[in-house]
């Protein structure tokens, strides 16, 4: 069934209300709702549901604008749910402003299951799915309407932005609960836009990561240069992973990710995560890096009898769905095709029990994610399959009276210190170049062995029931991390890696700024030598990028 979109009253104090425009005389509804405040964009209202569209009018005509939303429905409309609609603007044509660095040419702003529109974040998460950016956000917060006026948009490149409710709502409760402000004489032009010649609004780089993810066919030169990666080193194997993952249904940031990962499989895993971070986020970026790192290890013979067990842990760092697309399309010999085929054969048996972290929502987060932890472990092991049988193999660490390690992992300079030192609430904070320093000099690496055994010492002392323990050490290879990881076992201690992961040329700025500089060559070893942990290496891990925060989680 066919839905108008609702007409959106103006706020109180929207300058750009005329006397044919519906006002919001009360804004009782939205006191002490937490609101999300979206730029309002200068488009065309559009519906797109599984088996049609339309403009704002049910029996809206063909427009030479439309040509391109028209494609994108045709994409992603066997990927709507059945009686959902999503709406949204259609950027295509310029209108009263001039857009020239768009994500893509139809942004979403709501989806709607029947006569309910969904939860902001849930509304989100959906579009990326299908491949659709939201407008950008201006302001999140408990409704507040001081602050929502002190909002100052750019009337030369804003119409004016939008609030609705963060939560769901029903449709009867639109007109109370959503509301626009629009800058004063916001149609300046003479002649309406659709009668007029169509001028195509520009589309910036990240139009390139949103068509991807869409499942429109793939540029690798317009994808490489969205994440300034230069031309990649395999385009011919990005467009080979598009076709594997499409015949596999994949979209939205999987799609992505896949396709990146092929396109710059050449790239060291080390230095592709900083690269890929600010066009796509940690979150996606990790992704990426930890497929270019895990799929070559497809490639090679494995025990049969220890197949599960090594896809049910990787299967903690990628999908493995997307993982052996990729690995499949990178795989140079017919040998390695084999063995990835056979590989994936395998893969179809690793399925996480239903329910298995909801099973661990009621406890503390700490208690939580360790529980979470052992229990995928238990699984890989084979010795749960549900979650009722994960619950009873992890009674043990329910009260969380266990010992908290956060082992940073990094090379110098890359901001692990820092942020651990902020951390709250740690009881010992155990420091290799401390222990140098209480020596005579932190440069001097003669006494290595020596100072490691001690930091060790007052490591196993200091991880008590309840005590949290920073060890802060560059920790660069799963070898330097074991030693760590042998005390934290006899302790029966939580182990959190916090890893410090930015690029070269950062890297190397930051240290010229130290207090303590180490040698440029050394430096440089230590990147040559550094494997950050993959998920699943710790009980969790945390990512830090250049902004010195976690920026990811796992």
């Amino acid at each position: 069934m066919r839905t108008h979109y609702p007409r959106t009253a103006h706020l109180p104090w929207s300058p750009g209300a005329t006397s044919d425009d519906v006002r919001m005389t009360d804004l009782a509804a939205l006191a002490g709702t937490e609101v999300v405040v979206t730029e309002k964009l200068d488009g065309e209202n559009t519906t797109l549901y599984a088996d049609g569209l339309h403009a704002r009018s049910l029996d809206s005509a063909h427009h030479p604008s439309r040509t391109w939303v028209k494609a994108l429905q045709a994409r992603v409309g066997p990927r709507i749910p059945q009686g959902w609609r999503i709406c949204g603007e259609n950027m295509f044509a310029r209108h009263s402003l001039a857009y020239d660095a768009l994500e893509s040419h139809f942004y979403g702003f709501s989806v709607w299951d029947g006569d309910r529109c969904l939860g902001w974040d849930r509304t989100v998460g959906f579009l990326r799915s299908l491949g659709i950016p939201a407008p950008p956000v201006l302001w999140r917060g408990v409704f507040d309407a001081k602050a929502l006026r002190a909002l100052k948009p750019d009337t030369g490149r804003q119409e004016g932005y939008v609030v609705r409710p963060a939560a769901s709502f029903p449709a009867a409760l639109f007109g109370r609960v959503v509301g626009k402000w629009v800058r004063p004489g916001h149609v300046v032009t003479d002649t309406h836009w659709m009668h007029a010649e169509v001028v195509e609004n520009g589309l910036g780089p990240a139009a390139a990561l949103w068509s991807v993810r869409s499942g429109a066919p793939v540029d690798p030169a317009a994808l490489a240069a969205a994440v300034g990666a230069g031309p990649g080193d395999g385009p011919e194997k990005a467009l080979a992973a598009a076709d594997a993952l499409d015949a596999l249904g994949r979209t939205g940031d999987d799609r992505l990710a896949g396709v990146l990962a092929a396109l710059l499989h050449g790239t060291r895993r080390t230095a592709l995560a900083p690269l890929l971070a600010p066009s796509v986020g940690m979150p996606l970026a990790r992704r990426v890096a930890d497929l270019v790192g895990l799929a070559p290890g497809l490639h090679r013979p494995y025990p049969d009898e220890e197949r599960r067990a090594g896809l049910a842990r990787m299967a903690l760092a990628a999908d493995l769905s997307v993982l052996h697309a990729v690995s499949g399309v990178l795989a140079d010999t017919a040998g390695a095709r084999e063995q990835v085929e056979w590989s994936a054969l395998h893969a179809e048996e690793v399925r996480e029990p239903d329910g298995l972290a909801e099973a661990f929502a009621g406890l503390g987060p700490e208690a939580a994610a360790r529980c979470l932890a052992q229990a995928r472990e238990a699984y890989a092991d084979g010795r749960i399959a549900t979650a009722e049988e994960a619950v009873a193999a992890t009674w043990r660490w329910r009260s969380g009276d266990f010992p908290r390690l956060v082992q940073l992992a990094g090379p110098s300079g890359s901001g692990k210190s820092t942020f651990a030192r902020g951390l709250p609430g740690v009881a010992a904070y155990i420091s290799l170049d401390d222990l140098r320093m209480a020596r005579g000099s932190r440069a001097d690496q003669s006494a290595n062995g020596d100072v490691l055994r001690e930091g060790l010492d007052r490591l196993d002392a200091a991880l008590v029931p309840g005590a949290t323990v920073v060890w802060d050490a560059t920790s660069l290879n799963p070898h330097q991390r074991s030693l760590v990881h042998a005390v934290a076992r006899r302790r029966d201690a939580l182990v959190t890696h916090a890893v410090a992961w930015i690029g070269e040329a950062e890297l190397a700025a930051r240290n010229g700024r130290r207090e303590h500089p180490v040698p440029p060559q050394v430096l440089a070893s230590q990147l040559h030598r550094f494997v950050p942990p993959y998920p699943g290496q710790a009980h969790r891990t945390w990512y830090i990028g250049t902004s010195g925060t976690v920026e990811d989680r796992a």
